[in-house]
């Protein structure tokens, strides 16, 4: 698969890596900060094993990662280019703690999905991918991760590196056929080496491959649109009952939070959600407490023409939006190690705002090998699966495919309070 469709920005790119376990990720990030030179010396000298540096140690921080030699949770390392800033998540690779890796590709531009040529069959065409590398991909693909790049790591390992990269590309090609993923790029790597990294490999045209290099693909990669153009939506996270700023909200409260949708300005007409009442936008604030418009994506303090009930948790709509709901069709990515099945209550977090949501139906579950949908009267740990969803308040939801902020709610277990499932809005059934 070539690159297509990208276009070169200067914006900083948020980007994950992913796939199995022991894939190289770790490995692959800590390339990229050595080779960028965005490692101090005496930061490198730090991860020596045996005389050796060990890369994976650069990311891998806690005391458990580098006893096990595993990833656990998400690592978040910063490097940059001559043209452009980069943040990096690394993601770990056990079934486990899958959790942590859609929390990170929540907010991701991009992924790259490391594939350890070692693990697989690579003298057979018709080789089988592992699991874990095709969940991660379906994951990204319905958290509407624009970017996704696939990297074919240890190539350097087996003893036909052009054999081995034209079969692992071809069945990765297929497989994001038939999921409908948007692969921008396949190319073949080695981490520990440093080969089509950051700089090409030693060997001219080594695999066959005569593309970019891993970064080179990366600067080129697209960050993630706002949804402008949506009607706005403004979940209030924090209240200020009383400005000390030099603005001109005369003593009135300001509503702090993030933008989810759309854009506001002073003069525009908002309705509050759940109560229903209205009232007219004064002033907005940017993050630096400076009056303007501010649309999605960035942080606003917003001012009301008169005193309103609103507390965090609350909504702050566009008068025309969409009216709210009690009923979700949904995608949901189950985390928990207790099953989901129906009757269960959760709690829902949308935006800032906790409701009580009742599992109703489990309409199929999707075999990661097949694509196909299957029956279930459950969803076990890192399943992916559509459910319906009775709430016990309405919520002011959108498609998850229309608006990610507005499509997209948590799962918490009401007992023990972790995490349990990622819940993507579907469209309503006609």
């Amino acid at each position: 698969m070539t690159i297509s469709n990208i276009s070169s920005t200067a914006s900083a790119l948020k980007f994950i890596t992913c796939g199995s376990v022991d894939d190289g990720k770790s490995t692959l990030i800590g390339r990229l900060l050595v080779d960028t030179r965005a490692v101090l010396q005496d930061h490198l000298a730090g991860v020596q094993r045996q005389g050796q540096t060990d890369l994976a140690l650069l990311t891998d921080g806690l005391t458990a990662e580098r006893e096990q030699g595993i990833t656990i949770d998400v690592a978040y390392r910063y490097f940059s280019t001559e043209t452009r800033k980069f943040i990096i998540g690394d993601a770990p690779g056990h079934e486990q703690y899958t959790r942590n890796m859609v929390t990170a590709a929540s907010s991701a531009d991009a992924a790259v999905v490391l594939i350890d040529a070692t693990k697989l069959d690579w003298k057979n065409p018709a080789l089988a991918l592992l699991p874990q590398t095709r969940r991660h991909s379906l994951l990204l693909q319905l958290l509407r991760v624009p970017g996704i790049v696939f990297a074919v790591n240890k190539l350097d390992a087996v003893d036909d590196a052009a054999l081995a990269f034209q079969h692992i590309s071809a069945q990765l090609n297929a497989f994001a056929r038939s999921a409908g993923l948007n692969v921008h790029a396949t190319v073949p790597v080695s981490a520990l080496k440093g080969w089509n990294v950051v700089d090409a490999a030693e060997q001219k045209n080594w695999c066959g491959y005569a593309g970019p290099t891993l970064l080179q693909i990366l600067e080129a990669l697209p960050t993630t649109a706002p949804d402008h153009a949506l009607p706005f939506a403004f979940p209030v996270q924090w209240v200020e009952k009383f400005s000390s700023s030099a603005d001109t909200s005369q003593g009135r409260r300001v509503f702090w939070g993030r933008v989810a949708a759309g854009a506001v300005q002073a003069g525009d007409e908002i309705k509050v959600f759940p109560s229903g009442q209205t009232a007219t936008v004064a002033q907005v604030l940017d993050h630096v407490r400076q009056p303007g418009t501010v649309g999605a994506g960035h942080s606003a303090g917003i001012v009301l023409d008169r005193e309103v009930d609103v507390s965090r948790g609350d909504w702050l709509l566009s008068t025309g939006h969409a009216p709210a709901t009690q009923t979700l069709q949904a995608t949901v990515a189950w985390l928990d190690d207790e099953p989901l099945v129906p009757g269960r209550v959760y709690w829902a977090l949308h935006g800032h705002r906790w409701v009580k949501a009742k599992v109703a139906h489990i309409a199929h579950r999707l075999n990661i090998q097949t694509l196909a949908e299957e029956a279930a009267q459950q969803l076990e740990a890192n399943s992916i699966g559509h459910v319906e969803l009775t709430l016990q308040a309405p919520l002011a939801v959108l498609p998850f495919a229309q608006a990610r902020v507005l499509g997209s709610l948590i799962l918490v277990d009401t007992a023990s309070h972790k995490t349990a499932g990622a819940v993507l809005v579907r469209p309503a059934k006609a």
